[in-house]
C-alpha cells in the first residue's frame, strides 16, 4: 500500500485504503482531477492529517468540505493560505474568538499554529469541484473521515467541535463518556447569528482540555506567518 499520510494516521487508516469504497473513490477522483478543477490540489488532500498526527490530536474542528473558490481550499477545514482574503466563515470564527477570549483578529487565515498544538482541522469530505459546494458528497470520503472520528473517540480525551448540521450529524460516532462535544450553528453568515455567536467554543474547549489533564490551546495566531511554517 502506498503511503498517503506520513505519520501514524497512515497506520490508523490503512485498512480503509484497502477497501472497495476507497478504490472506487480513487477512480472517481482520478477522473475529476483530469477533467474538472478540484480543490485542494491532489498533493494536499490529506494536509489536515499531515499537520496533526493521531497521537497528538486534542481537539477536532469538523468542517463540511473544502472552500470551493479559487486559491482557498488547502486541505484543512476553515484555513486559507496567507495572502488569501478571509472567507466569511473564518471572519466570523475570528469575531467569536475575540468575543470569547479577547483575542483580536489577525489579517491572515493560516491556522497551522492551531494544528501544531493538536487541533485537527478536518473536513468530512476532503475534495470539491470549483464553485460547487458538496459536489463530492457521497463518493466515499465520509466513510474514511468517519473512521478517523471513531478512532479518536475510542482513544478518548478529545474535544470535538461540531458547527452546523453536517458536523452535528457525526455526534453519534463519538463516545461522550470519554470525550467532550461542543455544538452550535455554523459560522457561515447564513447561520452564525442563530447560535454560533456567543457559544464560546474556545474557552469551553480549553476548560474541557484541562479536565482531561491536557494543556489548553493558545488560540492566538501570529500576526505574520513565518516562511518556515508554510507547507
Amino acid at each position: 500500500m502506498k503511503t498517503l499520510i506520513h505519520n501514524d494516521w497512515q497506520t490508523i487508516l490503512e485498512p480503509e485504503f484497502a477497501k472497495t469504497y476507497y478504490a472506487q473513490l480513487h477512480e472517481f477522483l482520478k477522473g475529476e482531477y483530469e477533467t474538472q478543477t478540484v480543490y485542494p490540489d491532489m498533493y494536499h488532500i490529506f494536509t489536515a492529517f499531515e499537520w496533526t498526527p493521531f497521537d497528538q490530536v486534542k481537539v477536532v474542528i469538523l468542517g463540511q468540505d473544502p472552500y470551493h473558490n479559487p486559491n482557498q481550499g488547502m486541505g484543512v477545514s476553515f484555513s486559507v493560505q496567507p495572502g488569501v482574503k478571509l472567507p466569511p466563515s473564518l471572519q466570523n470564527i475570528y469575531k467569536e474568538l475575540q468575543s470569547d477570549l479577547g483575542i483580536a483578529p489577525v489579517k491572515h487565515g493560516y491556522l497551522k499554529k492551531w494544528a501544531d498544538q493538536g487541533v485537527l482541522l478536518l473536513n468530512s469530505v476532503l475534495t470539491v469541484r470549483r464553485g460547487q459546494a458538496f459536489s463530492h458528497k457521497g463518493k466515499g470520503w465520509e466513510q474514511l473521515t468517519d473512521k478517523a472520528i471513531e478512532k479518536l473517540s475510542q482513544r478518548g480525551g478529545v474535544v470535538f467541535i461540531l458547527w452546523g448540521n453536517a458536523a452535528k450529524a457525526k455526534r453519534d460516532l463519538i463516545d461522550e463518556s470519554k470525550n467532550a462535544v461542543l455544538t452550535s450553528s455554523h459560522p457561515s453568515p447564513f447561520s452564525a447569528s442563530y447560535g454560533f455567536f456567543g457559544s464560546k467554543p474556545f474557552s469551553k474547549t480549553n476548560a474541557a482540555l484541562e479536565k482531561f489533564g491536557e494543556t489548553p490551546i493558545d488560540w492566538q495566531l501570529p500576526e505574520q506567518v513565518d516562511e518556515a511554517d508554510l507547507k
